[in-house]
């Protein structure tokens, strides 16, 4: 089974794998940029902090240099953990997907309702499309062969919709370890 990268914002100046790690640095304390990374990993993270711990005591540029480098090299590592690319570190306010920023204010916020509500209505809307564009044209589809090809790709395309949506789910949830994945939807067998 393939990875899928997540695309937050891990590899942003401002996003919470730097924020951590600036933290860290000014605690003298790598403790709280370990877990962004895999235990396997960990020895090159300290021994990554000692260096930068090291070069930023004598303060001005070699500081700067010194948390970059750290930063660069965290990143780096958390996003091979991911399975994903290094692509480099990403400026401040670099443009985000709303889904992301979703997920972190409702981790500010401690709710979940508008992250649910906002990815349930985007789901919802793409497969009412697609569902009445086909049901529209599945009441013409016997008049001629035309309308019956309209309506054969418009199935195609809301049953592939689906399709996809589905397998998006099911594969995320086990590519993410979850316990208590769904198998996915329930078959006829299920009822």
């Amino acid at each position: 089974m393939a990875v899928v990268p997540a695309d937050a914002h891990c590899d942003t100046v401002d996003g919470p794998v730097v924020n951590d790690a600036r933290e860290a640095l000014a605690a003298g304390d790598v403790t709280p940029v370990l877990k962004w990374v895999r235990p396997g990993d960990e020895s090159e993270i300290r021994a990554a902090f000692a260096k930068a711990v090291a070069v930023r005591s004598g303060g001005g540029v070699g500081r700067e240099v010194a948390d970059t480098w750290f930063f660069e090299t965290l990143v780096r590592v958390h996003r091979a953990g991911e399975g994903a690319p290094y692509t480099g570190l990403k400026p401040s306010g670099s443009p985000l997907d709303p889904a992301v920023r979703l997920a972190d204010r409702a981790l500010e916020t401690g709710s979940a309702d508008a992250l649910v509500a906002a990815l349930t209505s985007h789901l919802t809307a793409g497969l009412r499309e697609r569902f009445g564009k086909t049901a529209e044209l599945r009441r013409h589809a016997a008049d001629n062969v035309e309308a019956g090809r309209a309506y054969v790709a418009a199935y195609v395309e809301l049953v592939h919709h689906a399709e996809r949506l589905h397998r998006a789910l099911v594969s995320m949830a086990h590519t993410h370890g979850e316990e208590n994945a769904p198998g996915g939807l329930p078959t006829e067998h299920d009822h």
